[in-house]
């Protein structure tokens, strides 16, 4: 220590080094003690204070980094000792002592300590000032420990009355002893800090799949809803495709009776003007029998005699019918059952268009549930073989209420005692759910177990046993239970609508609210080895499965 002190001290202060710096010589020391020594020139030039070596212009002080930091913690080391340097009681306490003998009381330096080796064995322990390892009331060196009064003694306090039935040790073997203990104990906390290692490793390895999971999760559902909505961009172009084309269609088929009965219109035009030329004629003769002349006259009156039989006006001598008008409301009428029909069929069908739209989305909904969540709402009926006599079961076997009045039903093995049901379909595989609804008030039990659970005695209650797993509502409080473990519901459940989530080879089944946001309860865990029912549990009101 002596050493140390001698290498960290300034050669002008004499003191610890404070912000050391080295000049170009190679010497150090504090930056204020050598800025004091440089102010004066000894005939007009720079001198080195330890080495006397001359320098024409002023040296450039550089930080000595490492000397600085050895010399603040050698600053703090000393402090924190509480300047705990021991001296020599041989040279009057000017050389540092190196060890402290106990049973001279004297602390040496290394000179002589050597003489003092050659002449007895004593106990020698690092040099330490012997004051507080004095007897207070007989001013003897403390060589016991007292493990009744848990202090350290002297001899003639091991020997007074207050000492003398305790249990007292040598202070080297009292030391040796808690050391033990300290060592134990060191291996138990290095034990409990390997088991706290593991469980953080544990736990951050958890996180890692859980921020792994949800980053696949993720991409799934951002694909599922670009494939959505690429979906949807077909639908609604194929839709639109077929409304134009059914305009198409439509719009067509008007053109063609339009050009008909622009047709029809045009003959009827010719037949009115022949008509009205004969209504014309003076002749009844010529009327009658309409005699052709030479010339263009005759085929002028061959030309409307065809238009007028074509026109349906002459019989086939070139005379009036008598039924000429008969036909022509016939015609009328047929005319009006082809507009009506041009009508009917042109028409746009919305109840079409609608029920396409419809199987397209629900096309697309039945993608989505096998694209990612692969499971459908189940449709669950209850078993009414299982029913308990103090529960009535709805027609649609969708209800299980509670009664106050025993429903005095056949008693069988897998009738429940109490007020519990079972749904009549199980599961051993795959992943399904099922929503059920509540009443405001009673009590009530949803949950899952397995066919061989107890159906009488208080270990028939769902949660009571280790076949079964439930989610419970009692006194407006929720909690899940299993093997008769009660967790509670931490947050709020201001819900009447529950989801039961059911995963059987990942071994979860889940909880949860489903009014306004979902909102997740409880999730199980376990390895399932049975198929399993629904199960209901009702007092005072009713539960019902959701279709």
């Amino acid at each position: 220590m002596a050493d140390i002190r001698e290498d960290l001290e300034c050669p002008i202060c004499l003191d610890i080094f404070t912000y050391p710096v080295t000049l170009v010589c190679g010497h150090n020391f504090c930056r204020n003690c050598i800025n004091q020594a440089l102010r004066r020139k000894v005939l007009g030039r720079y001198i080195c204070p330890q080495c006397r070596k001359r320098f024409q212009s002023r040296p450039v002080l550089k930080k000595n980094t490492n000397l600085s930091n050895i010399a603040e913690q050698f600053r703090c080391t000393k402090q924190r000792n509480g300047d705990s340097t021991v001296l020599c009681n041989y040279c009057d306490f000017t050389f540092p002592a190196i060890k402290t003998c106990l049973q001279c009381e004297t602390s040496m330096c290394e000179r002589h300590l050597r003489n003092h080796n050659r002449s007895v064995q004593h106990t020698l322990i690092d040099p330490t000032t012997l004051e507080n390892r004095k007897c207070p009331i007989h001013m003897k060196i403390l060589e016991y420990y007292c493990t009744v009064d848990d202090s350290c003694i002297c001899l003639s306090c091991s020997l007074a009355e207050e000492h003398r039935e305790h249990q007292v040790q040598p202070v080297n073997e009292a030391s040796e002893n808690k050391k033990e203990r300290l060592r134990k104990f060191l291996e138990t906390m290095s034990y409990k800090m390997e088991e706290n290692e593991k469980k953080v490793q544990n736990l951050q390895e958890d996180m890692r799949k859980i921020q792994e999971k949800a980053n696949v999760v993720t991409r799934r559902v951002h694909d599922r809803f670009r494939a959505i909505r690429r979906q949807l961009e077909i639908l609604e172009e194929t839709l639109i495709s077929d409304i134009l084309s059914r305009k198409e269609e439509t719009l067509r088929s008007y053109t063609d009776h339009i050009q008909e009965l622009e047709k029809c219109k045009e003959e009827l035009l010719k037949s009115r003007r022949h008509m009205e030329e004969l209504c014309n004629m003076t002749d009844p003769f010529s009327v009658l029998q309409e005699k052709q002349s030479g010339g263009g006259g005759t085929m002028d009156g061959e030309r409307r005699r065809k238009e007028l039989h074509n026109a349906g006006g002459l019989d086939g001598k070139g005379s009036l019918r008598d039924d000429f008008y008969d036909r022509q409301e016939g015609d009328d009428e047929d005319r009006e059952r082809e507009d009506k029909k041009v009508h009917e069929a042109g028409d746009l069908d919305e109840c079409l268009i609608s029920a396409a739209l419809h199987a397209g989305l629900a096309d697309i909904m039945t993608g989505v549930k096998r694209g990612i969540y692969v499971s459908e709402s189940l449709d669950i009926l209850l078993d009414l073989n299982t029913a308990g006599n103090y529960v009535m079961v709805s027609g649609d076997l969708k209800t299980v209420s509670w009664s106050d009045l025993n429903q005095c039903r056949l008693e069988t093995p897998e009738r429940f005692q109490y007020c519990q049901v079972l749904s009549t379909r199980n599961f051993s595989s795959g992943r399904h759910y099922w929503e059920v609804e509540t009443s405001e008030s009673g009590d009530w039990m949803i949950g899952v177990c397995y066919p061989s659970l107890d159906r009488k005695g208080v270990q028939s209650y769902i949660g009571n046993n280790h076949k079964s797993w439930g989610l419970c509502k009692f006194n407006n409080e929720y909690s899940a239970i299993h093997s008769s473990d009660v967790s509670q519901i931490s947050h709020y459940v201001s819900s009447q609508s529950f989801r039961i989530y059911l995963d059987y080879e990942a071994g979860q089944l889940s909880f949860y609210e489903l009014q306004g946001p979902i909102r997740h309860l409880h999730t199980f865990s376990a390895i399932f080895t049975e198929p399993l029912h629904a199960v209901f549990y009702v007092w005072g009101e009713w539960v019902r499965v959701k279709s």
